[in-house]
């Protein structure tokens, strides 16, 4: 992966574009991965799979889904930094079309593995300094269908997705400074699934934040 060092226009290729509020817009591909299930049987052999415990409102909990991630430099969320790691062949393939379609240049993959309904991601929104003011954020999903919702700061407009194996998401413009997103959990029987998210990180974590 190669740091990104473009502006991230977003100007990529295809996909239906949304725009919820003014200056605040995605980009959604349905299917964008064919082959999703073969995918995500390979990364789910071939990455090192995690359960981490993250500090929230103040206290350790343990994270409601299993993590891997790629890239060149350290990335930092929830009082955690993920130290740098080799990027495979595997990902590398799936980067290069994520960034062809996307036109953003990304250094970073963190994946997330879904095992069941009870698997969740909480509120939260991709605005790590390292990041940058407006940065752009890919998510592809593997796997079994799950809902993302975003929801505006000052509770305007509401996001309500369905993505399912192999969609390809983006977020851009002021999206992450004024929305927060979520992966909720279901009661209802539903099966795997893998999400890839790609970001541009500009520089390493400061260190009055390790």
């Amino acid at each position: 992966m190669r740091r990104a060092q473009r502006p991230h226009t977003g100007t990529g290729i295809g996909g239906l574009r949304a725009e919820p509020a003014p200056g605040v817009w995605y980009r959604l591909w349905r299917g964008f991965v064919a082959d999703h299930d073969e995918l995500m049987r390979e990364l789910l052999c071939e990455l090192t799979w995690e359960q981490r415990s993250i500090t929230l409102f103040g206290r350790e909990v343990m994270q409601p889904r299993r993590i891997a991630w790629q890239g060149e430099l350290p990335y930092r969320y929830s009082n955690q930094t993920l130290q740098p790691r080799e990027v495979s062949e595997t990902v590398s393939g799936v980067l290069a079309r994520v960034e062809i379609a996307c036109g953003v240049e990304f250094n970073h993959v963190l994946l997330n593995h879904y095992r069941d309904g009870t698997d969740s991601m909480g509120w939260h929104a991709d605005n790590e300094r390292e990041l940058g003011e407006c940065p752009a954020v890919a998510s592809i999903s593997l796997g079994a269908a799950r809902r993302f919702v975003a929801k505006a700061r000052d509770a305007g407009e509401r996001v309500d997705l369905a993505l399912g194996g192999g969609d390809l998401l983006l977020m851009g413009g002021d999206f992450q400074n004024r929305y927060v997103h979520a992966v909720p959990k279901t009661k209802r029987p539903v099966g795997e699934r893998l999400s890839l998210t790609f970001r541009a990180l500009r520089c390493a974590p400061s260190a009055s934040r390790e």
